[in-house]
């Protein structure tokens, strides 16, 4: 699919997941989590999975012929204290990379931590003026929350923002735009996408990728799994990378056990 098409709602793309999971034998399954696993809330602290996501994830990553991963903007720790079960955590957009007992970070986000702590700390004294605007230090990346902020003043936040950055990160760190919010990160060529095409790369030959998500910064890795796997937009029909898209976390639910259901099955039948 084009980015410029939008995707088609995943019930219109049934026979095509079908085909796809029979002529794989392994499935690696990647998911964003906020508007993804965890519905949108107005306190990013309380967002948590649907329990249902929890029972379904649990049950995929114990299946052999599965393998899961979380690919969150979140901070590894932040994001892995939220949900239990998959067998690789990737935080802040693949910038740092939690498997089989060992963490990986991005070099470059690693030598200009303290620059973004810098910029973080300034952000909080020039906005704090602007009622409800929260500034999160992700270590590696840093979060502007405008979720709550009146939308007549998210024009200042992001003026100010760009303003702060580009005089303290200079060439070393970028904004970018998401769903309510500005992230901040180091300017090198590397995201979601990139971080599922590593951990893609070390799954047993026959594997098929499907990725979920729901903002712009999973735009990356749906272009990574498509078209051979499939991408999965959560929310509106806007264009996008992905080809099939759900409406809802409550709809990621519903596709997570299908999977555990019927797609584990297709994929676990015997070989002539």
């Amino acid at each position: 699919m084009s980015s410029t098409s939008p995707p088609r709602p995943i019930e219109q793309q049934r026979t095509r997941l079908r085909s796809t999971l029979t002529a794989a034998s392994h499935l690696l399954l990647c998911l964003d989590f906020d508007g993804t696993l965890a519905p949108i809330v107005e306190d990013p602290d309380e967002a948590k999975p649907l329990p249902e996501h929890e029972a379904a994830l649990a049950s995929l990553a114990s299946t052999p012929a599965v393998s899961t991963a979380i690919v969150s903007g979140r901070a590894l720790a932040d994001v892995r204290d939220r949900i239990d079960g998959p067998t690789t955590y990737a935080g802040n957009h693949g910038l740092e990379l939690s498997r089989e007992g060992s963490v990986m970070v991005h070099p470059a986000a690693r030598k200009r931590m303290s620059r973004l702590e810098a910029v973080c700390a300034t952000l909080e004294t020039v906005l704090e003026p602007v009622p409800n605007c929260r500034i999160e230090n992700k270590r590696l990346t840093g979060t502007v929350h405008v979720r709550s902020v009146p939308p007549a003043l998210w024009p200042v936040v992001r003026r100010d923002t760009h303003a702060v950055v580009d005089r303290i990160g200079g060439d070393a760190l970028e904004v970018s735009g998401g769903k309510r919010i500005f992230e901040i990160g180091p300017s090198v060529p590397w995201g979601k996408g990139n971080a599922v095409e590593l951990i893609a790369s070390e799954m047993p030959p026959g594997t098929v990728s499907i990725y979920i998500g729901d903002d712009v910064t999973d735009e990356s890795a749906f272009r990574t799994v498509e078209p051979d796997g499939i991408g999965v937009r959560v929310g509106g029909d806007e264009p996008s990378a992905a080809s099939c898209r759900v409406d809802s976390p409550a709809e990621v639910a519903t596709l997570l056990c299908w999977l555990e259901s019927v797609g584990v099955g297709l994929l676990e039948r015997d070989e002539p």
